[in-house]
């Protein structure tokens, strides 16, 4: 019987098991893919407080040896689903079930890929999906910005003042994003919106050079001259089979506020999988944290 089991071992879930150790409760992490979680695909971390320079996988290593040194346990299978029996629950992967008083959904989301063939290659070499994590690095250079809602306009004006060009590529020819923030665009000197056109091609070498575009009216396809493109085309949480026990919004996103309360007693969540407006490493890391008290203070009551 654990105090405390964590389903995901990104910064959320790895952080929620440093909490759950130093406060003295048996904790085991379940991840499916290994520890770290998209943090370890970003090659340099600027943003976090307190760390001027990091590497993802750097820092992810550091949470991972942090949380096991201090007892935390971790496997990697992928659970598929959660029983609660009350003031116990069990946790279930596809090869055992995991008794525990606590549960923390700490399973993240990924990134909607453009679905192109070199895709994975290119990401740290030119792909992001998160202007405010690697906008830095692109400072002078020309870059794109894939997508037509709200978080695509704000990468494109966040890099507008960091960028010499930036593409704002959208596949219709009106925005799903709020008119303000477009009105705003349309007013930048060194933005240009590349309208009715999706990507259908990255060019380079080792980095991007590169990014072929085709209107999907005319047919006709453009190369666009991009050192970076930034794809922000929504996120893909992973809650489905959680869906019993954490209600979920309509975007599959566990539904809870800033004190990760799901609505079953003993069920918390953290990080990129609930609602939540702001998606970065630093807040990841907070809602581990205010999770993992949260659960700590449930089992207290409970014994």
């Amino acid at each position: 019987m654990y105090d405390i089991v964590i389903i995901g071992a990104g910064p959320a879930g790895l952080s929620a098991a440093i909490y759950g150790q130093r406060a003295g409760k048996e904790t085991l992490l379940i991840d499916a893919k290994g520890f770290g979680g998209q943090i370890i695909n970003t090659p340099d971390v600027e943003n976090y407080p307190g760390i001027k320079k990091v590497s993802g996988l750097e820092l992810a290593t550091n949470l991972y040896e942090q949380a096991t040194e201090l007892g935390a346990e971790i496997v990697y299978e992928k659970a598929v689903g959660i029983e609660d029996a009350g003031q116990h629950k069990k946790v279930k992967t596809e090869s055992a079930v995991y008794e525990t008083k606590s549960v923390i959904i700490s399973t993240g989301a990924k990134n909607r890929p453009m679905g192109l063939e070199q895709e994975e290659k290119y990401t740290g070499a030119g792909v992001s999906y998160c202007a405010t994590c690697d906008g830095a690095f692109f400072r002078g250079r020309d870059v794109a910005v894939i997508g037509g809602g709200n978080t695509a306009l704000e990468d494109a004006e966040v890099l507008s003042g960091i960028a010499d060009k930036v593409y704002l590529v959208h596949r219709r020819d009106q925005f799903r994003g709020e008119e303000a923030n477009v009105k705003r665009l349309r007013e930048k000197e060194n933005v240009e919106f590349i309208l009715d056109s999706v990507p259908v091609e990255l060019v380079g070498d080792t980095m991007i050079s590169g990014l072929k575009v085709k209107n999907v009216k005319t047919e006709e396809t453009i190369t666009l001259l991009v050192q970076g493109v930034f794809v922000a085309i929504g996120q893909m949480p992973d809650n489905q089979d959680f869906a019993d026990v954490a209600r979920l919004d309509d975007k599959g996103y566990v539904t809870a506020g800033e004190d990760c309360l799901t609505g079953t007693p003993g069920i918390f969540t953290a990080g990129d999988c609930r609602t939540k407006k702001v998606r970065q490493l630093a807040t990841a890391a907070a809602d581990g944290a205010v999770a993992a008290l949260a659960a700590v203070e449930y089992i207290n009551n409970i014994n």
